[in-house]
């Protein structure tokens, strides 16, 4: 091993379509919050705070994953149990108020999940494609619930994905192990 793959290449968070969709989440559920989650309330701070988490946690995992695989797997599941969190609160609020909860394959329901980020000319105004700025709470609250179960299922997959590469390459302390050993090796130590 060389001392280029000692270290590898990590932080790569802003390319992954589960950071892209958990930020979306973010962004969304601030709007959300403003708009029909009274400011006074509890449950406005702990949905925004757990949408951030979602999102800060996949980045700090991705940047940890340099030296700490084990790190990076759990930062990762945390960021999905936040994201969970945070469609328990958005059932509820539907639940809580009457409110019609979509079906996973109800045509609004597919459509949400249609819209791809190559559609979005520009990912600062995330929510536009989305409308939840002028749509109805009811609306809002479906199409957040549909985002996440995106971001979740990204994030299980990510979760699979990070379990296979650590089975299959180790972690840090694997390779730190190897490099120090043919180091030895060469200076003619046992």
């Amino acid at each position: 091993m060389n001392k280029k793959t000692l270290i590898p290449q990590h932080g790569g968070y802003r390319n992954l379509h589960s950071f892209k969709t958990a930020q979306i989440v973010y962004d969304s559920t601030v709007i959300f919050c403003n708009r029909f989650v009274s400011r006074f309330s509890r449950t406005q701070d702990q949905m925004v705070q757990a949408a951030r988490s979602g999102v800060q946690n996949i980045a700090e995992g991705s940047v940890a994953s340099a030296t700490s695989k084990k790190t990076e797997l759990k930062l990762t599941n945390v960021a999905k149990a936040s994201l969970e969190e945070l469609l328990l609160d958005y059932e509820d609020y539907l639940r809580q108020r009457g409110l019609k909860q979509w079906k996973t394959e109800s045509p609004q329901a597919v459509f949400i999940r249609q819209i791809r980020f190559s559609d979005m000319s520009d990912l600062s105004d995330t929510s536009e494609p989305y409308c939840l700025t002028t749509t109805r709470d009811e609306v809002a609250a479906n199409v957040l619930i549909c985002l996440i179960n995106q971001a979740c299922f990204l994030l299980r997959k990510q979760l699979q994905k990070l379990e296979r590469e650590f089975l299959e390459e180790g972690g840090f302390t694997e390779r730190l192990y190897k490099v120090r050993s043919a180091q030895k090796q060469r200076n003619g130590f046992r």
